[in-house]
């Protein structure tokens, strides 16, 4: 169980990100954390896998704990080897480096190889092993930046944005993979502003607002719900799509603010 428990996170010793966040990722479930730009998802992700410090930012309360054991004073590597990686918003691959040699710098901290299936998952990769990462489409870099992830055999995996800038084509595929790579055994926190795709393959999901955690539910009834709908699926109250006239003039408050 990868658990959260009252997180609050301050940048540059002034600035209060995180407030009190608290939020549980089952062993072996799909779980879904949804928000706006600047809700605080990639800071709540950086607090997981230790890479606050790179962005002076600092844990000021509460803690994290994976299979019981606190996590949230140790650096990354260390992280990694306790079974949790990150993959970042961007993708963040080392473009003038080859596609395996991407894949064998992820795999730095493992005690086995995991290349084998990382190449099972993604073929495009094993057939593109000697190409130069920077030359990859945007779909193949994603591929590659999780299958880095995966080269560490982590038990849990977190993803920030995997669809970010895809085509809906590529969407597809990318949500048909993680759900291929939690059925082989690997827990995933899924963060996404793609709420449909998000909670389409999600047991359960949390919404995100200025550094709070406003909902939980289970996915089945975060897409049921009114305010899931109106401000997160772009659906009026009775399902009908909203054109871009009627959101930007829209101003009912949401529930969870009132």
């Amino acid at each position: 169980m990868l658990e959260v428990r009252n997180l609050e996170v301050v940048y540059d010793d002034v600035m209060l990100v995180l407030r009190g966040v608290s939020l549980s990722v089952p062993p072996g479930a799909i779980v879904a954390l949804l928000g706006a730009n600047g809700a605080g998802k990639t800071t709540l992700l950086r607090a997981l896998s230790g890479l606050l410090d790179v962005h002076d930012g600092e844990i000021t309360k509460g803690t994290v704990t994976l299979e019981g054991e606190p996590i949230h004073h140790l650096k990354p590597a260390q992280i990694v080897r306790r079974g949790l990686s990150q993959v970042m918003e961007g993708r963040r691959i080392l473009a003038e480096l080859t596609v395996e040699e991407n894949l064998r710098v992820g795999g730095h901290t493992a005690r086995e190889s995991h290349l084998d299936r990382v190449y099972g998952l993604f073929p495009v990769l094993a057939e593109r092993r000697r190409s130069v990462s920077g030359y990859l489409s945007g779909g193949e870099q994603q591929m590659l930046a999780v299958g880095r992830a995966l080269m560490a055999g982590p038990a849990y995996l977190l993803l920030d944005e995997p669809s970010l800038g895809l085509a809906p084509a590529l969407v597809a595929q990318i949500r048909d993979l993680i759900v291929e790579i939690n059925q082989q055994g690997t827990t995933v926190l899924l963060v996404e502003q793609n709420a449909t795709m998000a909670l389409s393959i999600a047991a359960h999901g949390y919404v995100m607002e200025t550094g709070s955690i406003v909902m939980d539910k289970p996915s089945a009834d975060l897409l049921a719900d009114e305010d899931i709908k109106e401000f997160y699926l772009g659906l009026g109250a009775e399902g009908a799509a909203r054109s871009f006239r009627e959101v930007k003039h829209y101003k009912r408050r949401k529930r969870w603010l009132s």
